[in-house]
């Protein structure tokens, strides 16, 4: 791997910095928030104790940001690059979350798009997990040109496997629109 996957990001409304050990209680401010992880596969995300294993396994990725907001300062989310595969040139974006109050605002398209750029530079397609009864998040990354591809059981770092859809978006579609 010749590359980063916490390469800080930054464009004119957010910037992505690399997730450390003393950000918790700050993200966990967003976590706690249950309607965040309603449609999610983890319903109980939005507990301290589930949510400090999720950030374990954020921490352990070496590949999760911090969202901040550019205009407030404040985090306002979190994301993650993972499971890179050499042999294919593939990788994975997901583990995203969004303070309930930027739901709708642009903040995802602007997010992941900061992500894409970055990424297709090293990569050839990118790969996303969706819980399949997440409505909102599968809406959200059909609108971001990913195709579903294929349905799977993903177990999330220490949490029981729950049935994802897999969605892609191939480099040359990508750049065909962007």
């Amino acid at each position: 791997m010749n590359f980063s996957l916490q390469q800080p990001l930054e464009n004119e409304s957010v910037k992505l910095v690399p997730l450390k050990n003393n950000d918790f209680d700050a993200l966990y401010q967003v976590a706690s928030d249950k309607d965040i992880w309603m449609q999610h596969p983890n319903k109980d995300r939005w507990k301290k104790e589930v949510f400090q294993l999720f950030f374990e396994g954020a921490i352990q990725s070496k590949g999760a940001f911090k969202i901040i907001d550019k205009s407030s300062n404040e985090i306002v989310g979190c994301t993650r690059f993972y499971d890179y595969q050499e042999s294919d040139k593939s990788i994975l974006i997901g583990y995203t979350f969004y303070a309930t109050k930027h739901w709708g605002t642009g903040l995802n398209p602007s997010v992941k798009k900061l992500m894409m750029d970055y990424i297709f530079q090293f990569v050839n397609r990118i790969l996303l997990h969706v819980g399949a009864g997440n409505l909102r998040s599968q809406i959200a990354v059909g609108r971001l040109g990913a195709t579903k591809i294929a349905e799977e059981s993903v177990a999330y770092y220490g949490e029981a496997s729950k049935l994802n859809f897999i969605y892609e978006i191939k480099k040359e579609d990508y750049l065909s629109v962007s």
